[in-house]
This record gives C-alpha cells, structure tokens and sequence, in this order.
C-alpha cells in the first residue's frame, strides 16, 4: 500500500508540473490529492479494524471497510497456523470451497468450518466458502485465543 500512495504522490507532483491549462490543472490536482487520502484511509481501515475473536468464540474476518465476515463458534470445526501464499483476489472462493484473506502476499492461519459461511465479498458479489485462511501478525497466539475462547481443537 505504501508504494500505491508513493507512485499517487509522484503523479499528483509531476502532473501539477506538466499541465499548463488551470482548468485542467485544478481538476486534476484535486482528484490526485483525492486519491491520495482515500489510499491513505483505505490503509488505515486495515489498521484500525483488525480480526476479532468474540467472547462466545465467534471470529470476525475484516479486512479494513471493505470486508467483514462473522463466522459463529459453532461452526468452526478446527483452526491451525499454516503459512500459505496465495494468488487469488481477495475473498475469493475457489473451487474447493476456500476464500483467503492475504495481508503482504500470505495467510499464516487456516479455519475450517463444519457448515459454509455467506459474505459478501468487496465489491458486493455475494460468496460462501468452507474454510478461510487468513493472515495474523501473531498466528500462535491467535490460534491458542480461538481455541480456547471455542473450545476448538486442531485438526
């Protein structure tokens, strides 16, 4: 994300520079400066609102503004680190019922689920998928948390 906001920058200067017509100049800059906040806000979204496990060991999958599943405890059927690198979309099921949730390129954490779960994925085609991988910064101690707070066991 940072290197999108870096190559926004550069755009938003190097067109300020190169575009002689004010009218011109002036939409453009403001829709680059636009661009630039809305990278920006979209980053923060995914530090500010991070993958929850509930109290009942129900788990929340976010990935920032864009993506917010609710998996109840009762259907996770078990939950294992396992670092993978996927190179599917975002949230997208395939064809063996799994949808990753990658951060940086990787998911370090796999759920199972005893029954499939419905979102809908970021830009509103709605999904359902059977297991979820997804990335923690401290897999271990996520998977210990989900475990505990579910009363799951690893497969």
């Amino acid at each position: 994300m940072y290197g999108f906001l870096f190559v926004s920058v550069v755009e938003t200067v190097a067109l300020a520079y190169l575009i002689p017509w004010p009218l011109v100049h002036t939409v453009t800059l403001v829709l680059d400066v636009w661009g630039c906040y809305f990278v920006i806000a979209l980053h923060a979204s995914c530090v500010v609102r991070p993958h929850v496990i509930g109290n009942d060991g129900s788990l929340h999958l976010r990935y920032g503004a864009l993506l917010d599943i609710r998996i109840p405890a009762d259907r996770i059927a078990s939950v294992h680190q396992d670092r993978k690198f996927p190179t599917s979309r975002l949230a997208a099921v395939d064809e063996n019922g799994v949808a990753d949730l990658a951060v940086g390129g990787q998911t370090t954490i796999t759920v199972e689920l005893t029954e499939p779960v419905g979102y809908v994925r970021a830009l509103g085609k709605p999904a359902e998928a059977h297991t979820f991988r997804f990335y923690a910064e401290d897999a271990t101690s996520t998977v210990t948390a989900l475990r505990a707070a579910g009363g799951i066991h690893s497969r």
